[in-house]
C-alpha cells in the first residue's frame, strides 16, 4: 500500500556509510530526511549530494538529520564520496545506505512504474527515483516530494518545507503559498480570532477564514 502523510515511516536496519543504522532509533528525537537517488557516479545525484552536503549546518540548526538511500553498495558510496565533496568542497558526512537489494526502495514504494526488478545495470532498470520523505521525531510521515530522474531537487524548497512544517508542529498555524520563513502565516480554523490576538497580537482578517498572523520567534 502506498504511503500517506502521518503514516508511521516503515522502520529498517540497513549497512551505511556510517555502519549499521536502524531508522527509528537513528532518528531519535531530531526530524528526518531520507531521500533517495538512481545511481552512484551518475551527474545529478552528484550534485544533489554536494548540495546536501553543503546545507550539513542549515540542518543541523533545524535538529534534522539526513539519510542518503542508494542501490549501491556501501564500498562504492565510500569511492564516490570523493566525488561529491569534490564538486561541493564540503564533506558529506550524513549516511549513505546500502539498497543493493532494493529494501528500502520497495519498503517506501520509490521504484518507477516500469522498474525492472530482476536486476538491471543501469539506473533506469531498478534504481529508486528522487524521492524525499520529512519524518517527524514521532516518525510519522510529514512530507513526501518526487522528481523523475531527470530533474534536481531543489533543497531550498526542501529547506523551506522543512521550516513550514516544523513552524506548523510547534504552533497552531498553516503557511500560505510562496510562504518563506520571515512572512507572515495563516491561523488555522480551528482557533478563534480572539485565541490567536490573545497569543499572537494582531491580527489581520483579509477574510473570515483567512486570518493571518507575524510567526513568532
Amino acid at each position: 500500500m502506498a504511503l500517506r502523510i502521518n503514516d508511521m515511516a516503515p522502520d529498517f536496519t540497513v549497512d551505511s556509510t556510517q555502519g549499521q543504522i536502524n531508522l527509528h532509533d537513528w532518528i531519535g528525537d531530531s526530524y528526518a530526511i531520507l531521500f533517495s537517488h538512481p545511481k552512484d557516479f551518475t551527474p545529478v545525484c552528484t550534485t544533489e549530494f554536494g548540495a546536501v552536503a553543503q546545507l550539513a549546518g542549515e540542518f543541523a540548526k533545524r535538529n534534522t538529520k539526513v539519510m542518503g538511500v542508494s542501490v549501491d553498495t556501501v564500498e562504492e558510496h565510500m569511492r564516490w564520496k570523493s566525488d561529491i565533496e569534490m564538486v561541493s568542497g564540503s564533506p558529506a558526512d550524513f549516511p549513505i545506505i546500502d539498497d543493493t537489494a532494493l529494501t528500502v526502495a520497495k519498503l517506501y514504494d520509490m521504484l518507477p512504474a516500469e522498474a525492472y526488478l530482476p536486476g538491471g545495470d543501469t539506473a533506469a532498470d531498478s534504481a529508486s527515483v528522487r524521492t524525499t520523505f520529512i519524518i517527524g521525531p514521532d516518525k510519522k510521515i510529514r512530507l513526501m516530494l518526487i522528481y523523475p530522474m531527470t530533474v534536481g531537487r531543489n533543497f531550498a524548497e526542501i529547506l523551506r518545507a522543512l521550516d513550514a512544517v516544523q513552524a506548523a508542529d510547534r504552533l497552531p498555524i498553516a503557511t500560505p503559498a510562496d510562504w518563506t520563513p520571515g512572512d507572515d502565516v495563516i491561523v488555522r480554523l480551528n482557533v478563534s480570532t480572539a485565541d490567536a490576538t490573545a497569543r499572537f497580537g494582531a491580527v489581520n482578517e483579509v477574510l473570515p477564514y483567512l486570518r493571518t498572523v507575524a510567526l513568532p520567534a
